[in-house]
């Protein structure tokens, strides 16, 4: 993966795009990655694994709610709870309710 300054990605915005095309550019501005480039199948592709990852999810939600193995989430615990299901973390203590 390629990196490249904002200055040289606003300069060459079309030896980018198709730089992009092949594999994803990373775009710095101050030297700090900001933003990434991909062609558009790369990121339907993203997308779609987002997508499948979201439906196994839900699914395993309702799997578990139709056993009644569930978890009382309050929405101020909403955050910590959506991060260690994301990450496969363990539950964290969630506040007294």
């Amino acid at each position: 993966m390629q990196s490249i300054s904002s200055h040289e990605a606003k300069a060459r915005f079309g030896k980018l795009l198709d730089t992009a095309r092949r594999e994803a550019v990373i775009i710095e501005k101050h030297g700090r990655a900001v933003a990434v480039v991909m062609s558009k199948e790369e990121f339907d592709d993203l997308e779609a694994i987002r997508l499948e990852h979201l439906r196994f999810e839900v699914h395993k939600g309702m799997e578990a709610s139709s056993t009644g193995d569930v978890v009382d989430v309050d929405e101020n615990d909403l955050e910590k709870f959506i991060d260690s299901v994301m990450t496969g973390e363990p539950i964290p203590a969630l506040s007294n309710r």
